[in-house]
């Protein structure tokens, strides 16, 4: 049994015992176990993340057959052999060890709507057009297709992934530095191997399309990306925040060998991962890679709808909540739910369970477990009749990573006869809980609701909704809204905020999200290689392999739009800091009558408004806000254009105007009553450049 480390947090201590006696019983059945653990070269390492102090040295997890990554500023990805995970209370030099947990997953009007399409022609009196050239924007996800068009440049010439790291693919080479995945860093490698390999998501294609949102080529489709110039890096990682902390450091040495700036996304996150308030392990290497100047952009989460969250300022009471428990019948992989409960500094609560059957009677309970005196594992059940309940919890009177009370309590009941009650207690202080669900492959990231059940209960909210690592302070956390855009009669609708989008603020006050952008049915790439379902809403053929287009929806698709903006700075400015990118964008972000009028310090739906890729372009180049503003206020319909265009400010109003197209050639027509004739137009894109009240004016259409 191991000794008890004041690094490691009860729950943790109680994981790594059980796993040290499964190990003893029989090797042979823990790859299928909730921990992260891989097999290399016939031995299982169990992975951990760790801060470690100025003393800690590789050369001792080495010794005993272990493996070390150490990033910035201390922090670590350490995989020990599980033969030998003893070892861990003779460590030295470590402020903070926990378990790797387990990751998951959290353009046609979207160009229009962030004005990104105006800021690829150099409108607004840009010095240029900007397409993110000479930036790396890099990805961590899952399901990407390395053969992609969309990935090329625009003449389908040459690939833009700079490089590739499948951590799934056991053949090698793994990178330099590290010992597991396979790295693919010339475009032979990329186009043989074709796409990374099936892992936990199977062959998924949420990378591929959050790539292609971010800086996706058009290939003659209407579904260009965010930042088209970009160069990628993609990293297929394991479902471990260990891998992720890899992930971040293979990227950022890449960069430095580039000498190129680089803005990561991540449309993932989890709420049992971290303390939720910026001390986590991932919050603090995000703090340290920005220090860096790599800028983070990451998917707020997508339980905006739901009411998982239960919050109580105690006064020597009690509070009650039915916990709602997600379909067995909807997932295979269903085990039960998980309520994370974190409480203030000096204080302690009580949590436990009350079962009642469909008449509101009870039929069984627990008693109450204390933060201040459960400092063992209760892995226990009850029974009715011939029913069982499972639950488990562990707790921590003051977490290492920020000293505040906590208790994970997990509950397994597949009967619908019963109503299972969550009651907490304390004498004071403000207790928060989650309501998770929980999958047996331990990547169930959406929450139930907490509802009443009978007299004196009470309902749960959809605030403090922003999951891990997007509630890192340095992180630029993004909300989703549906795109506006202007319909054929001159109605300019759409634009509102998305149901699914999470709510902040953080638990401890901070503010969260801190910008919005669409994140409703927007079209992008999918992987050629996927066999996850979706609807083709167009798709192109590319060295004898089709490739489709498809919208999805979720703050994942979200995310991606913002990294690409982000990019489209960097690259007109390349000296900004990671911090002047975030307060750039979130001082430009801009208000509607969707928004409303945003508070100084954001808003927890909004953030500081919707992003604005045109505005903080001039605020960057200290262009100043004003003209593009108002350039901005004019409207073309319908866009797409088949026949007639109409100039919303122009109405009966006659001019000429100067056409151009895409290829830059450029012709003199006639605005007539406020409209053009487009009949005869070839199909594509085209600029309208005309003079009003004395100003140079240009906007944007399509052509069908």
């Amino acid at each position: 049994m191991l000794n008890a480390q004041n690094f490691m947090s009860n729950a943790d201590l109680h994981d790594l015992s059980t796993l040290e006696q499964q190990f003893k019983k029989d090797p042979t059945k823990l790859l299928n176990t909730k921990y992260v653990l891989t097999n290399e070269h016939n031995k299982l390492y169990l992975s951990l993340v760790a801060k470690t102090k100025d003393g800690f040295s590789q050369e001792q997890i080495e010794s005993f057959g272990g493996q070390a990554h150490v990033s910035v500023n201390g922090l670590a990805h350490l995989k020990l052999p599980l033969s030998k995970i003893n070892k861990l209370k003779v460590l030295e030099d470590i402020e903070f060890a926990s378990l790797s947990r387990k990751l998951k997953p959290c353009l046609d009007k979207a160009l229009f709507d962030t004005h990104a399409d105006s800021v690829h022609l150099g409108l607004g009196n840009l010095p240029q057009g900007y397409d993110g050239e000479n930036i790396l924007i890099g990805v961590t996800d899952w399901g990407f297709d390395y053969s992609s068009p969309v990935f090329y440049d625009s003449l389908l010439q040459e690939t833009r992934i700079l490089a590739a790291w499948d951590q799934y693919k056991l053949s090698g080479p793994s990178p330099d530095n590290f010992d597991y995945g396979t790295e693919f860093d010339t475009p032979n490698e990329l186009n043989s191997v074709g796409s990374d390999t099936a892992n936990i998501y199977s062959y998924s294609t949420h990378g591929t399309h959050v790539a292609s949102i971010a800086g996706g080529s058009s290939v003659g489709t209407a579904y260009k990306g965010i930042a088209p110039g970009v160069q990628f890096l993609f990293v297929t990682f394991l479902v471990d925040e260990g891998a992720v902390l890899d992930a971040w450091e293979w990227m950022y040495q890449k960069s430095v060998e580039e000498g190129k700036r680089l803005v990561i996304n991540m449309s993932w996150g989890l709420y049992h991962l971290g303390s939720l308030d910026g001390n986590s392990v991932l919050s603090t290497a995000i703090s340290a890679y920005t220090d860096l100047g790599v800028v983070f952009v990451n998917s707020g989460g997508n339980n905006g709808n739901v009411n998982f969250h239960l919050k109580h300022t105690f006064e020597s009471d009690t509070i009650a909540s039915r916990i709602q428990f997600y379909s067995y019948s909807a997932n295979p992989n269903m085990w039960g739910q998980s309520i994370h409960s974190w409480g203030e500094v000096g204080e302690t609560f009580s949590n436990a369970l009350e079962i009642k059957n469909t008449s509101g009677q009870v039929v069984a309970q627990t008693p109450y477990y204390s933060t201040q005196n459960t400092d063992t594992y209760i892995d226990t059940f009850l029974v009715n009749e011939i029913d069982t309940i499972w639950y488990n919890i562990s707790a921590d009177n003051m977490h290492p990573l920020n000293g505040r009370p906590h208790m994970r309590l997990r509950v397994k009941c597949t009967s619908s006869a019963y109503r299972v009650m969550f009651k907490s207690a304390a004498n004071s202080g403000t207790v928060h809980n989650w309501n998770v669900t929980e999958l047996t492959n331990d990547v169930g990231n959406w929450g139930m609701p907490f509802s009443a059940y009978g007299t004196g209960s009470m309902s749960g909210d959809n605030e403090n909704g922003i999951s891990e690592p997007s509630c890192a302070e340095d992180v630029i956390s993004v909300a989703a809204y549906a795109s506006g855009w202007v319909t054929p009669t001159g109605v300019t609708t759409g634009g509102a905020m998305a149901s699914f989008s999470s709510q902040g603020p953080r638990y401890d006050g901070l503010m969260k999200p801190d910008i919005a952008a669409p994140g409703v049915s927007i079209g992008a790439a999918i992987s050629s290689y996927t066999d996850a379902s979706f609807s083709s809403v167009e798709s192109i053929e590319f060295n004898t392999r089709t490739y489709h287009f498809a919208k999805l929806s979720g703050t994942s698709m979200a995310s991606p739009i913002v990294a690409g903006v982000a990019a489209l700075l960097l690259q007109a400015k390349p000296e900004l800091s990671a911090t002047e990118v975030k307060q750039i964008l979130l001082s430009t972000a801009r208000e509607d009558n969707k928004t409303g009028d945003l508070p100084a310090e954001g808003d927890p739906k909004w953030g500081h408004g919707k992003v604005d890729a045109m505005a903080a372009l001039r605020e960057a180049l200290e262009l100043g806000l004003s003209q593009s503003n108002e350039a901005s206020s004019f409207k073309v319909y319908p866009n797409p254009v088949r026949n007639k265009l109409y100039l919303d400010q122009l109405h009966n109003m006659s001019m000429k105007a100067i056409l151009k197209d895409f290829s830059g050639k450029s012709r003199e027509i006639e605005i007539v009553n406020g409209s053009i004739d487009c009949t005869e137009y070839s199909a594509g894109m085209y600029l309208i450049e005309f003079k009003h009240k004395g100003q140079t004016r240009q906007l944007t259409f399509i052509k069908h």
